[in-house]
């Protein structure tokens, strides 16, 4: 749980990096934490800022950053680089470490825009969202939870045809987490869950 100094002290950073990229019309997006608040509105402390950008993108963050004082590193030359101040950081995420979901001009097309203290910025979309989160069953950390609350919540906003192109040949993923909803909503389940969708997985 981080004290309420940490959690300014983090939005402070945040605010610092996301300015120095809007003011040179550097393109980002949001996810992580603050992309589920924003289609589920559930809040949680959160230990970084995920950015997500494209391959190509990364460096020029690195670099702008560098300049402007901040520690960078690349961490995971498949999809992973990060900005440091203090005991803040920041994710830069440009892929997923299983090279999956390899973020595209798609992501940006589909992008919705929002503010973060008052910087403009984009949420990845909530189908980006869901497709990360399918690949995330590890010991450590398992996401079926939050793709729950993103389906409760937005569910009946979801271009549901795209996640079903997203996930392609991993398809039983997606029925797998379908299955799950329908275990832990079963109220919702027909309101949000097309059925269309259900009978295809089938």
């Amino acid at each position: 749980m981080l004290t309420e100094q940490e959690k300014s002290d983090a939005a402070d950073f945040y605010t610092e990096i996301l300015s120095v990229l809007h003011e040179h019309n550097l393109p980002f997006m949001l996810g992580g934490g603050f992309a589920m608040y924003q289609y589920t509105g559930i809040e949680r402390d959160t230990k970084d800022l995920d950015i997500f950008c494209k391959a190509s993108e990364y460096p020029k963050y690195l670099k702008l950053l560098a300049e402007h004082g901040f520690d960078t590193e690349l961490t995971d030359v498949r999809w992973l680089a990060k900005i440091k101040k203090g005991t803040h950081y920041i994710d830069i995420i440009f892929d997923t470490v299983n090279n999956i979901c390899k973020v595209d001009d798609t992501w940006y097309d589909h992008a919705i825009p929002g503010l973060y203290n008052g910087i403009p910025v984009k949420y990845i979309a909530a189908e980006e969202l869901v497709w990360c989160k399918l690949y995330v069953q590890n010991r450590e950390r398992y996401d079926a939870a939050d793709i729950n609350h993103i389906i409760l919540r937005h569910g009946t906003r979801i271009d549901w045809k795209r996640i079903l192109f997203r996930m392609d040949q991993h398809w039983h993923l997606l029925l797998a987490q379908i299955l799950i909803f329908q275990f832990v909503y079963p109220a919702d389940y027909h309101e949000v869950i097309p059925k269309w969708l259900f009978d295809e997985l089938i």
